[in-house]
């Protein structure tokens, strides 16, 4: 296990090794070996103390409308849908039946994996 002043080693670290590794860096230099070590033990702690949980299905349609600029009511169209639907469906108060989660997954560019929570 990683602890605190491990973690904040690394990332001090890793601030000091950026400016001198690069994608022209060998993979066997040292300071790009001791970057990848370095970054492994922030991904390892952040993995442990600050997990980034999936996202709701809400979020997902929200976060893809924001990527695309695309209006709740665009999407709506898009899948023939009424715009209070999608409304429902970004608010949460409702989900999408498989049949729109499969026209959301094409329309916004979201894997089905992802609209269904794995």
């Amino acid at each position: 296990m990683v602890t605190k002043e491990q973690y904040e080693f690394a990332l001090q670290r890793i601030e000091e090794l950026l400016p001198v590794v690069d994608d022209n860096t060998p993979s066997n230099d040292r300071n790009a070996v001791e970057l990848t070590l370095m970054s492994d033990i922030v991904i390892e702690y952040e993995n442990e103390f600050f997990p980034i949980g999936k996202p709701t299905v809400a979020q997902l349609i929200e976060l893809s409308l924001e990527e695309k600029n695309m209006t709740q009511k665009q999407l709506a169209h898009e899948i023939g849908v009424s715009p209070s639907r999608i409304s429902d469906y970004v608010s949460g108060r409702s989900e999408p039946t498989l049949k729109i989660a499969r026209l959301l997954c094409k329309v916004l560019g979201v894997t089905p994996a992802a609209m269904m929570g794995c």
